[in-house]
């Protein structure tokens, strides 16, 4: 089978806090290059009512073929924003009142039932390899955990984003 796809024009941050209703619920994600893993993603985020998507300068396209076929196609149902600084990005976001929240495996701080996604809120992911960027990690409103035995340093990135998502949709009564 062949198939000819047209990528959807990218909107701004802007644009997108503008046409989203609240509470926002956004995805970021910062260096993550495996495009089956965007596109791994890209489907948690509509599964779980994400209005928009935001790819950082070092990430993967999410419209490369591996990331498309991953996505089952819902890349083209998601505002997909692609930022040539997600740090800017994210602190554009909180200026608009929008909590930016790192899920981050090494902070001791906060666990992910202690969050609050009742309001705006984007969530930011990173590689599985070197985690969220310092710069990204510093522009984010606050880091969170998922509880996990001593042993198991993190999950992968697409588990770790259906529970974040999860638990965000949870707090809003949509699941």
């Amino acid at each position: 089978m062949l198939a000819v796809g047209k990528i959807p024009e990218t909107i701004t941050a802007e644009q997108l806090v503008a046409r989203s209703a609240g509470p926002r619920l956004f995805a970021a994600v910062d260096g993550l290059t495996s495009a089956e893993n965007v596109g791994l993603l890209v489907r948690n985020c509509a599964a779980f009512h994400v209005q928009g998507l935001i790819v950082g300068e070092t990430s993967s396209s999410p419209y490369l073929r591996r990331a498309v076929r991953n996505s089952m196609g819902t890349i083209f149902d998601l505002a997909i924003v692609e930022s040539a600084n997600l740090a800017e990005t994210l602190t554009q976001l909180r200026s608009a009142g929008i909590r930016c929240i790192a899920a981050h495996p090494h902070t001791d701080r906060k666990v992910l039932s202690q969050a609050d996604f009742s309001g705006d809120s984007c969530v930011v992911f990173g590689s599985e390899g070197r985690g969220i960027s310092a710069p990204v990690l510093a522009a984010c409103t606050e880091a969170v955990a998922i509880p996990m035995p001593p042993k198991i340093d993190s999950l992968n990135v697409g588990a770790a984003a259906a529970v974040f998502l999860y638990e965000a949709n949870r707090q809003r009564g949509r699941v």
